[in-house]
């Protein structure tokens, strides 16, 4: 008994990590012109969602954060973590935050699966919030 409980536990975990899971690359959206900015893995680091850019779309490889603060400041954007500490709540993935390099801001960040994208809401301390649709990355076959 307790050996099929931990089968079907191990084997619904793992089917939520691909096809319910907002684990995965996905590519982003430029809010002002509309055209993809860039791609960010989202991955698993106990039991918390976290999410680097792997690829840029519009700005050379060796861009930096210029308008970042404390340790991300003038490092280079590839490759730098700018989703951190979320946790599942339900169907959501909230309780920590995005950095937009662009701008060097953090926000409260919540993420959630709709409709096979994923919805990316960012939310300053002034209480606006702006959200985005992310896109999944087919990855080669």
């Amino acid at each position: 008994m307790l050996v099929n409980a931990l089968l079907f536990l191990f084997l619904s975990n793992g089917f939520a990590l691909t096809s319910g899971s907002p684990v995965g690359v996905w590519k982003t959206i430029d809010d002002e012109t509309g055209q993809p900015k860039s791609h960010v893995e989202l991955y698993l680091r106990n039991g918390k969602l976290y999410g680097k850019i792997v690829r840029l779309l519009q700005k050379p490889a060796d861009t930096l954060c210029e308008k970042c603060k404390g340790d991300k400041k003038d490092k280079p954007v590839l490759a730098m973590v700018i989703v951190e500490h979320l946790t599942q709540e339900g169907g959501v993935w909230k309780g920590g935050t995005i950095l937009d390099p662009e701008s060097g801001n953090t926000y409260a960040c919540s993420i959630w699966l709709e409709d096979g994208n994923l919805r990316v809401r960012g939310k300053h301390w002034t209480g606006l919030f702006r959200t985005q649709t992310w896109y999944r990355v087919q990855e080669p076959k």
